[in-house]
């Protein structure tokens, strides 16, 4: 065989590998959780990886970049490679809220990013000490309109999802009530359960004990249908509204340009992993509640989410620095 005909062979069986792409997953993944180690955010975003890292074959190490209600990390999503080795835990903070609290955010939330699945959602709860006129949530809104001003609620911090939930509510029934303002839901359900606030809206898994043990009044619950560890507790849309839901939820997104192909083979899994039975054990630990959509619903799911807390935040006249 002569020589240029060999370099021709060499050159034909050479051609097919080098425009091949490797197969994704070829390495570890990160995933930047944008809140603190241990949280319900940090738990969710912990578990759904190791699932989702064994169906993939290659382990998801989860990075947590927290600041600024978790906006720094979704900005460091947003700017890593789109090649689908760098993704974010979003929360309706980072996608819903953000955008109209903070005038500067250094993210858009619909088109720098991708969506892949959003994983779990979480209720949450109104609740009263039970010393608190009120015994359900019609008297509630009674004794609001009656007294405007007159009461305060506790929440996990100005301008979180809480606070804003508890703002809408009160835009919706014409109310007012004041803010009361705690490092977190521990403090604040503690002054609530001592009576030193009366009302407080916040996170179904940290007041779940609390209305358990007697020591709140629980007046309603957000969601679409009642839930099962608290099932005579009627949601808000059977009480009269049925536009107002304030769920907490926990989505997996990449940065915008992924290719679709990684896409779908990422959500394909997490959407597995919060679906298989000691996954979404776990979560259900924590309050939260297997979802795993595709990337269009999700998609749609902040696209909504962004425009609801607009007309919320822009009404009040909210903004933080």
């Amino acid at each position: 065989m002569h020589k240029p005909t060999l370099i021709a062979l060499g050159l034909a069986l050479c051609l097919p590998w080098a425009g091949a792409r490797a197969e994704f997953p070829e390495r570890p993944i990160t995933l930047i959780v944008p809140f603190p180690a241990g949280g319900p955010t940090d738990i969710v975003g912990r578990v759904a990886a190791a699932k989702a890292g064994e169906i993939l074959g290659q382990q998801i190490v989860v990075e947590n970049r927290t600041g600024a209600s978790g906006t720094i990390g979704m900005a460091a999503t947003a700017r890593a490679k789109p090649d689908g080795y760098t993704l974010g835990l979003a929360t309706v903070s980072t996608h819903g809220t953000a955008p109209h609290l903070f005038p500067k955010l250094a993210y858009d939330p619909v088109s720098d990013f991708t969506p892949i699945s959003n994983l779990v959602t979480s209720p949450n709860i109104l609740a009263v000490n039970p010393a608190f006129a009120a015994k359900d949530l019609t008297e509630f809104v009674a004794h609001v309109r009656a007294n405007p001003g007159k009461d305060g609620y506790a929440n996990a911090g100005a301008g979180g999802v809480n606070d804003l939930g508890m703002i809408w509510f009160l835009q919706l029934i014409d109310g007012k009530m004041n803010s009361i303002s705690y490092r977190g839901s521990a403090p604040a359900l503690t002054d609530t359960v001592a009576g030193v606030v009366p009302v407080i809206f916040d996170n179904f898994p940290s007041t779940l004990p609390y209305v358990k043990s007697g020591h709140l009044r629980a007046l309603a619950i957000t969601g679409t249908a009642r839930n099962a560890r608290l099932p005579d507790l009627p949601t808000f849309a059977e009480q009269g509204y049925k536009d107002y839901d304030v769920t907490a939820w926990y989505g997996v997104v990449a940065p915008a340009g992924v290719p679709a192909d990684v896409r779908d083979k990422l959500s394909a899994a997490f959407a597995k992993a919060v679906r298989d039975p000691a996954t979404a054990a776990k979560m259900e630990e924590t309050g939260a509640f297997p979802l795993g959509n595709t990337p269009e619903a999700f998609g749609r799911q902040i696209q909504a989410e962004r425009e609801r807390w607009k007309g919320v935040i822009d009404k009040a006249q909210i903004k933080l620095q």
